[in-house]
């Protein structure tokens, strides 16, 4: 086997643990390759091994890029999006999973229904109160939810969440487990169903997937590590 192979056996062993350990289905999680900076070539090399979704962080980026590699691919934006680029963001991505403003949503149902599409969504939620970070506070997750359900094309499907870095991954734990009593609650209150809970990097999806994650996001540990870090960026 290949080092890619054997990184992408090691991610699938790694989930099949975790949802032992949860008395989960492994079907219930689907990987997502963050493939920000990476080359067409090596994206074309993942989707190889079976690898279906890609998550980008930038729609510039990203516009470069998805013409170059394989079309039969799934593309979602997991960066932060400002709004105007939505137009961008609603002809590249299948589904949006860091929407951090009702206001953010307006827009892209605006743009939705003028591209004549339907778009999920996730809602980005701040469970961690970091000023660093993007996303909502878990206070105004509520009214947003009633807020959408006023649109037309864009659909509120799950909720997202990015942990403070920690190097022992069991300290992102209280904060998926937040996210996901957040769902439970909002689905209580609302009758919505958001049956999306995007949470989980490289580092620890495991514990993510122990705690409901239904989309995890790998990057370095599928593709290797990159030459640089930036700021607020969604790695995995």
């Amino acid at each position: 086997m290949t080092d890619l192979e054997n990184r992408w056996a090691e991610i699938n062993r790694r989930i099949d643990a975790a949802c032992a350990r949860a008395g989960r289905d492994p079907s219930t999680v689907q990987v997502m390759a963050v493939s920000k900076t990476q080359s067409p070539d090596a994206i074309s090399q993942v989707a190889a091994l079976g690898v279906e979704t890609f998550g980008e962080n930038k729609v510039q980026e990203a516009r470069g890029k998805i013409p170059l590699c394989p079309g039969r691919l799934h593309w979602h934006l997991i960066g932060h999006l400002q709004s105007n680029k939505a137009r961008e963001a609603v002809r590249l991505f299948e589904m949006i999973h860091a929407v951090d403003s009702l206001k953010l949503l307006e827009i892209l149902d605006r743009v939705a229904a003028e591209e004549g599409r339907q778009l999920p969504v996730c809602l980005e939620v701040n469970v961690s109160g970091e000023r660093s970070k993007f996303g909502m506070s878990p206070e105004v997750v509520l009214e947003t939810l009633h807020g959408a359900e006023k649109l037309f094309k864009v659909k509120v499907i799950g909720l997202m969440t990015i942990p403070p870095v920690a190097e022992d991954p069991e300290e992102s734990r209280p904060f998926f487990r937040a996210l996901r009593e957040l769902r439970d609650r909002m689905q209580d209150q609302t009758g919505v169903s958001l049956p999306e809970l995007s949470m989980g990097m490289s580092q620890d999806f495991d514990i993510a997937v122990e705690e409901g994650a239904t989309w995890i996001r790998v990057g370095t540990l599928l593709f290797g590590p990159r030459a640089r870090k930036e700021s607020h960026d969604i790695d995995s």
